[in-house]
């Protein structure tokens, strides 16, 4: 499938119903809805192709953590039943095909615009519609703005001086080349060891003459045990499309996993123990949504779980010392987003490939053939940045945005952002954010399409009562976001990019709920059944023509 898009017949001033920011799983999704409630609509993307975070991350082994058919669209059977995954955790390119597949197949290519990347959007009191600019030069007006650029769309580099002095590659895992990189013979640091980083390390080592992997901080890093789908397999997730639907749909966490309800301290030592290699033997996120109940709130519990990770560590890994810079010493289970590798730690007993701790051996600078520390100077030909995101508010804070009075948005989040139900947040009439901050936690497309829903359906709401535009009280504002930021379920560490802690100067504030998804689909069906009163419904001062 080519991902040439289509353009849309573009006036200079073009006006829609509806302006989707972001071909991502929640854009996608957004203007197919759009579409199918009979708005106009119209979809910019900065990329050239479709996809969002599973465009622009194409390093070697970038691939789904979550079960490939539980991350897919939920609204068509006939989608569920025509396309095949081919692994339980499938790469990159065959997802990036599966997006393309979407598209065309819902005809929603004919209405996406790619290579528009925005640069300001700002509302018009009067008219109650947005003008959105981007830096091509196309102005679109639109009575509403969904803004799905999602929570990992912004990469981020630290400040380490010198790094433009470097005159090797150098590349971001978020904004990796599509002409594949040639690591033979390659002298390679990897700055960064997060679910990107561990991927690529496994991926590249057999082919490089040289890797270093600079670790700031070790995660529980446990087997993600991928396999292909079995035609068996295959045969059954097709037949099971409404139950394994309904069980996506009311998971508190998106999966199809279920927690095990009853304490860790409820079996025998040994029957723990056997509980627990299960979970190391089984796939993905089952660490963590099939564990006992108590694992993330029971320090026992959690520290004995962590003790059995150790111990798996340092029969795999052969070398003592490195064994135990990536045993995390910090934090337990839970404490920050668990990655999963394949391979991860057996890479370590390579000859070549090695491991530095920057807390012990700090990074002093980027020179001009390699990196420098307090031991001296390494020179390497390629750096590969694996150092995460501005997680949350960073897309939505760079697209220009001005509310009421010319209110900026990133102004107005200054301490952090302040939404209700994660998509809508007050002085900004007309302008939602799905799959944004203060989002449940959990499997991304579920709650996002959840949000998705919520905005279709308000918008729908709007048009049905002869209103042009819609706008979150103060008060839901800040309940919602009193809720979660004050929210003591959370087991992340205020460190982690969960909270904005891996951005030096950024607040540190809850960028998820960790209330989670049922908390977020509880106050949706509220809000839909008592008639949307945490919503100020208006008509605007003039038309727009």
């Amino acid at each position: 499938m080519s991902e040439a898009t289509k353009t849309p017949e573009t006036s200079p001033a073009d006006q829609v119903d509806v302006l989707v920011i972001g071909a991502g799983v929640t854009g996608i999704y957004q203007l197919y809805r759009a579409r199918e409630e009979g708005f106009s609509a119209r979809l910019v993307e900065a990329g050239t192709g479709v996809g969002g975070v599973w465009y622009w991350n194409r390093y070697p082994q970038a691939r789904f953590d979550s079960e490939s058919y539980t991350y897919g669209y939920l609204f068509s059977k006939e989608l569920w039943e025509e396309w095949e995954w081919s692994e339980r955790f499938a790469g990159q390119p065959e997802i990036e095909r599966y997006f393309n597949h979407v598209v065309d197949r819902f005809d929603l290519r004919r209405d996406i615009l790619t290579g528009v990347k925005v640069t300001s959007a700002v509302f018009d009191e009067p008219s109650g519609t947005w003008t959105v600019r981007s830096s091509d030069g196309t102005e679109i007006r639109a009575r509403y703005v969904v803004a799905a650029t999602g929570n990992l769309s912004v990469p981020f580099i630290p400040g380490i001086p010198g790094r433009d002095d470097f005159r090797g590659e150098q590349h971001h895992t978020s904004r990796w080349p599509k002409t594949p990189i040639d690591f033979t013979g390659k002298r390679v640091a990897q700055i960064g060891t997060g679910s990107s980083g561990v991927q690529i390390i496994a991926a590249i080592a057999d082919d490089v003459a040289q890797l270093t992997v600079y670790q700031k901080d070790a995660d529980w890093l446990t087997p993600l045990n991928n396999g292909p789908i079995t035609p068996e397999e295959q045969a059954e997730i097709k037949a099971n499309f409404e139950s394994i639907r309904d069980t996506l749909n009311t998971s508190p966490s998106g999966f199809l996993h279920q927690i095990t309800m009853r304490s860790g301290l409820d079996d025998s030592p040994e029957e723990r123990q056997a509980f627990y290699e299960a979970r190391w033997n089984g796939p993905g996120f089952t660490k963590l949504t099939e564990h006992y109940m108590d694992m993330l709130s029971n320090e026992t519990v959690n520290a004995e779980w962590c003790a059995f990770m150790a111990d798996k560590i340092r029969s795999i890994v052969k070398d003592p010392e490195t064994a135990e810079k990536l045993i995390p010493k910090a934090h337990g289970y839970g404490g920050r987003r668990p990655p999963f590798g394949t391979g991860y730690y057996e890479t370590y007993n390579k000859p070549n490939v090695s491991l530095v701790d920057i807390n012990t051996t700090p990074i002093t600078r980027i020179t001009e053939d390699g990196i420098e520390t307090a031991e001296g100077v390494e020179e390497y030909d390629i750096i590969i940045w694996a150092t995460g995101y501005d997680f949350g508010t960073g897309a939505l804070n760079r697209l220009g945005v001005q509310g009421r009075q010319g209110l900026p948005l990133k102004e107005y989040w200054a301490d952090g952002p302040r939404t209700y139900l994660g998509v809508a947040t007050a002085g900004f009439p007309n302008f939602f954010f799905p799959g944004g901050p203060h989002g449940a936690t959990g499997n991304n497309p579920r709650y996002a399409g959840d949000q998705v829903d919520l905005v279709i359906d308000t918008i729908v709401h709007a048009r049905e009562n002869g209103y042009d535009v819609v706008e979150v009280t103060e008060a839901a504002e800040e309940e919602w976001t009193d809720g979660v930021n004050n929210s003591k379920m959370s087991s992340f560490l205020e460190s982690s990019y969960f909270y904005g802690g891996n951005i030096p100067g950024k607040p540190v504030k809850q960028l998820l709920n960790p209330a989670g998804r049922w908390a977020l689909m509880e106050a949706v069906a509220a809000v839909k059944q008592a008639g949307y009163p945490t919503f100020v419904f208006t008509k605007a001062e003039t038309t727009t023509g």
